[in-house]
């Protein structure tokens, strides 16, 4: 009896890249590249710039947009821009290379996969980053994919589009920045006491969590965990000692209380000798 053949529907990863990380920067870029562009344009595309990390993570640090024009299975992008807006970032920064490509909207499309494509061409494994520039119900939908070859035996059939873990790397100071771009309408933008306010306010919050979790662990609700411990030594070992500051405000405020006394001197010996010299004159 001869043996059966049969044909295996698989799918073949060919990327290497376990997870992205995505600077602010490049969610800023994005959005006004957005908001800046043509009336007739739904959507835009650009490029990814960054850099591989020893482990496979993408580290995305830049990007630029990519004028395209889209059809109902037609996307046509301008290579040509594409190319010299690359050797411009290079000659600034040579260390930053093509890592991939974005879109604006939820989620992939019929056309990703023919730009996709192009990328791949471009460099090997790129990931496709998406990010919701609407803000659907306040959150920034924003997530990372990589092309999974589908084939039926050795035939190619389509590109499947496989979500990676992304992280999204941010300051305190960034993430003030983030929560107001994620608001439909902002009045006006919070001036420096205002962002120091809400990141104080972030602070004490996070250190009242910290003071919970202690007193849950001391009153044996909740067991210690030793990485955790490790983590709150070097955070309290980490803020500066400041014992001679009382001194350093008493000091700084003589110093200013001595200019200020000083100033009204000058002033009234100025206007002394202004008013002696008038008479002088009269006289």
């Amino acid at each position: 009896m001869a043996a059966s053949e049969s044909t295996v529907l698989q799918f073949s990863s060919t990327s290497t890249a376990i997870s992205a990380t995505v600077h602010p920067l490049v969610i800023f870029n994005i959005c006004d590249c957005y908001v800046r562009r043509p009336d007739q344009a739904e959507r835009v595309i650009g490029t990814l710039l960054g850099s591989i990390l020893p482990d496979g993570t993408v580290d995305v640090r830049n990007s630029y947009a990519v004028p395209h024009n889209e059809f109902s299975d037609q996307v046509a992008l301008d290579i040509d821009y594409h190319h010299n807006m690359l050797l411009s970032h290079q000659k600034v920064n040579p260390k930053e290379v093509i890592v991939g490509w974005y879109s604006t909207g939820f989620g992939v499309n019929g056309g990703s996969a023919l730009i996709h494509d192009f990328y791949s061409r471009e460099v090997t494994n790129p990931i496709h980053l998406t990010v919701d520039t609407c803000f659907t119900n306040g959150q920034a939908s924003i997530k990372a994919y990589v092309s999974t070859n589908l084939s039926l035996g050795d035939r190619p059939l389509a590109a499947q589009f496989q979500e990676i873990p992304l992280d999204l790397r941010m300051v305190e100071a960034e993430r003030v920045g983030f929560d107001i771009l994620k608001k439909p309408v902002v009045e006006k933008l919070p001036n420096d006491l205002e962002g120091m306010e809400a990141s104080m306010g972030r602070l004490l919050s996070l250190i009242d969590d910290v003071y919970k979790y202690v007193d849950s662990v001391v009153e044996g609700h909740v067991p210690a965990d030793n990485n955790i411990g490790r983590f709150i030594a070097d955070a309290v070992a980490s803020v500066p000692k400041l014992s001679t500051f009382d001194k350093l405000v008493n000091d700084s405020i003589q110093d200013q209380l001595l200019l200020l006394y000083l100033s009204s001197i000058t002033r009234t010996q100025l206007s002394l000798a202004e008013k002696l010299n008038t008479a002088a004159q009269i006289l």
